[in-house]
This record gives C-alpha cells, structure tokens and sequence, in this order.
C-alpha cells in the first residue's frame, strides 16, 4: 500500500514530520509513506485557481488520489490545527478532483505542550469527515511533551509512544483493506 503523509509543521525540526518519519520506518517493506511538503503551496485565492491550478497544489492533490490513504501529523496552534495545514486542505477540497472524498485517513499529533495536539486533532477529525473522508478513530498518537520523545537527530525514542504508532498503523492498514473491499462488494452490486 502507498501512503502519504502530511505534517501540518513546516518547520525544519518538526516534531510532527519526525512523527511520520518514523511512521515510514514503523510500516512493512511492502508499504510505503510519502511526505508531502507543504511549503511550496500558496495561500489560497480563487482568483489564482480560475488561473490554473498551482503546480504544487496539482502535485499534492494528484499523489493523494492515488494513494491508498492519508496519514496527518499536526501540532496544535492556538487550540487547534495550523493555518498552513488549513491553506492545504482548502486547495484540497476545491474544483473537481477533490482527492480526500471518500479517502480513508489517520491522524496523530505532537506538541509541546503537556497534551500531545488533542485539541488540534479533535479539530483536524470534524474537519476532514466534513471533506468526505474516512476518519480511523482510534487510536489517539498524542504525543505530549514532545522535546523528550525524539532525539537529537529527530528520531522517535519513546517506547510508549512507537507502540501506540504501531498500533494506529496496523489499524490503519486494516481501515483501508475494510473500506477497499466494502467499496469493492456495493460497487458490484
């Protein structure tokens, strides 16, 4: 299975990208995680999209409709998920390919805070089961603290917190098998 991750941090040490970083090394050989960066992606304004879809934006939009699934890694600004994750998913759900309908998706999170994104994550869930998208429930990757879970390279070290990534992911996989073979049985019907 392909995946594609999307960290809502463009920050050069992300805790959040480290998170899906080690979400690619936690899943099987025969899977894979491919990060998108988020950074060349324009504010956006419908004057640019009646211009022509950004190249950025066609790229991002192109790679999730052909993954199998889409895992979000966010931190929690202001009590909720960041603009810069907000600016994507709104190119994300415009014009006629609106790859998130019907996508199945994860969500985790880390922050520094004592509560690991909790707030940004409930957000980030309403948010993209209003987009249409297939939401896995549990578990939570709440990540608190986050500074003591990774080192100094950005690699997760906290034992606690890679079972519960392991956990999501093995959930994850079965989510997408589960949601492939039900849209598989109602489209032959």
């Amino acid at each position: 299975m392909k995946f594609i991750g999307i960290s809502g941090s463009i920050r050069a040490n992300s805790f959040n990208s480290s998170l899906l970083r080690a979400a690619s090394g936690i899943l099987v050989p025969d899977h894979s995680l491919e990060i998108l960066d988020l950074r060349q992606i324009p504010f956006f304004d419908a004057d640019l999209e009646r211009e022509g879809m950004p190249e950025a934006v066609a790229y991002a939009k192109g790679a999730i409709e052909q993954a199998d699934g889409v895992i979000f890694a966010s931190p929690e600004y202001n009590y909720t998920y960041t603009g810069v994750l907000k600016n994507a998913l709104d190119w994300f759900s415009r014009g006629p390919v609106r790859p998130l309908s019907e996508k199945p998706v994860a969500v985790m999170g880390a922050s520094a805070g004592n509560y690991g994104a909790v707030r940004s994550q409930t957000h980030l869930r309403l948010l993209l089961h209003g987009m249409g998208a297939h939401v896995l429930p549990k578990p939570e990757v709440l990540v608190g603290q986050a500074a003591s879970k990774f080192n100094e390279y950005g690699e997760l070290i906290d034992e606690a917190t890679i079972k519960v990534m392991t956990t999501l992911l093995g959930n994850f996989v079965n989510y997408v098998e589960g949601i492939r073979h039900v849209s598989q049985v109602l489209s032959s019907r």
